[in-house]
């Protein structure tokens, strides 16, 4: 085909984790890319080009063919959660948690509807059901430690890495929902139609996580 290969990233952290990934598949970008508004970039491959994206918009690229493959958190595909999108390698970058979190020394209410605050409103759905009780989401995207202090939720649901944060504010982290790490991901479409130029992509991409896991 001569349409180039469309490769989505997510800005922030893991694009800075991302960079070596590109340089392992000979991917050169001819421009940085961080401290650009550009959403789109060249690469020294010809057949390669390039989205930077917020991290939530990542799966939606690639399941509806904006992007070919792409690098996303399991904590956003999580949320996303479609069966249309393939996750042939798990890259060990970006390791975290995903977890409720509570003040310290409180409990849950034993009756009625939990007011949760969260910005994975699906994933809380699903693990408090799971739990068989009905939930009160309020969607939040930053400042979410200080819900619970301030009386507006009863509980959180996010990402922990250290837990350090949720210690300067008087949280603890309680359940553990699920675990994440970067993933590639890879629409079925495309994993049919440009599987020729993919393929080599996943084996070095397994080779590389396999390699820094063992060391």
């Amino acid at each position: 085909m001569n349409q180039p290969l469309i490769f989505a990233l997510a800005r922030g952290r893991l694009l800075d984790e991302t960079v070596p990934l590109l340089t392992e598949l000979g991917i050169e970008p001819t421009e940085s890319l961080t401290g650009s508004r550009k959403l789109m970039f060249e690469t020294e491959h010809p057949g390669v080009k390039l989205l930077v994206l917020r991290a939530a918009d990542v799966p939606p690229y690639v399941e509806r063919g904006g992007a070919h493959l792409g690098i996303a958190g399991k904590d956003v595909l999580l949320e996303y959660g479609s069966d249309m999108l393939c996750e042939p390698v798990d890259l060990q970058l970006s390791k975290c948690r995903l977890m409720t979190a509570m003040k310290k020394g409180i409990e849950l209410p034993a009756m009625g509807r939990i007011r949760v605050a969260t910005k994975y409103v699906n994933v809380a759905r699903r693990y408090f059901a799971s739990q068989g009780r009905q939930i009160d989401p309020i969607k939040l995207y930053g400042a979410m430690e200080l819900a619970p202090l301030v009386g507006l939720v009863d509980v959180i649901v996010d990402v922990v890495d250290t837990g350090n944060t949720l210690k300067a504010n008087g949280l603890e982290p309680r359940d553990l929902i699920d675990y994440s790490s970067a993933r590639l991901i890879v629409s079925r479409v495309a994993m049919k139609t440009r599987h020729q130029h993919i393929f080599p992509m996943i084996e070095k991409l397994n080779k590389w996580a396999k390699s820094r896991d063992a060391s």
